[in-house]
């Protein structure tokens, strides 16, 4: 069985993460952790305050709903993620689980990868103009675990 790292906050829900844990699946038994570093909201690409609604699988949350718990570390925000990825993996067929890390992701990787065994580190980030990660390259740095990393770009 072969084992994915996935990493991503607010790039859950999209329609290529889905389709690149579908085609591993299609090659071969897989199962999945799904990582999702305790992003500050302050480092959101797009601002999750009143008044402004949250984006999640496509579809746009009302504020409070997007707000429940909502907190300065981003934890809240990220669990919300976290347990609607971990819903739609189920729903597509995939063997997934997963946690919160780090607001780091570099960090929130290296704890991930002391405590489990992977095969391949899938990392989504937003486009390059608006992604965090992707200006502190994030996906070369992974590289250096030894593991492949596969780039997945949402819109």
């Amino acid at each position: 069985m072969r084992r994915y790292l996935v990493v991503a906050n607010q790039t859950l829900g999209g329609d290529q993460l889905v389709q690149a844990v579908r085609e591993r699946m299609l090659h071969e038994p897989s199962e999945f952790w799904v990582l999702v570093p305790a992003t500050k909201p302050a480092h959101f690409a797009e601002r999750y305050a009143a008044g402004h609604p949250m984006r999640m699988s496509g579809d746009t949350y009302a504020p409070e709903a997007a707000l429940t718990g909502f907190d300065e570390t981003g934890d809240s925000v990220a669990q919300q993620r976290l347990d609607a990825e971990l819903q739609r993996l189920h729903e597509a067929g995939a063997e997934a689980d997963g946690e919160i890390g780090d607001a780091d992701p570099y960090k929130a990787v290296d704890q991930a990868l002391k405590d489990r065994q992977f095969d391949e580190i899938i990392v989504s980030t937003l486009p390059h103009a608006r992604s965090r990660w992707l200006r502190q390259d994030l996906t070369s740095r992974l590289k250096r675990f030894g593991l492949p990393v596969t780039h997945v770009v949402a819109p």
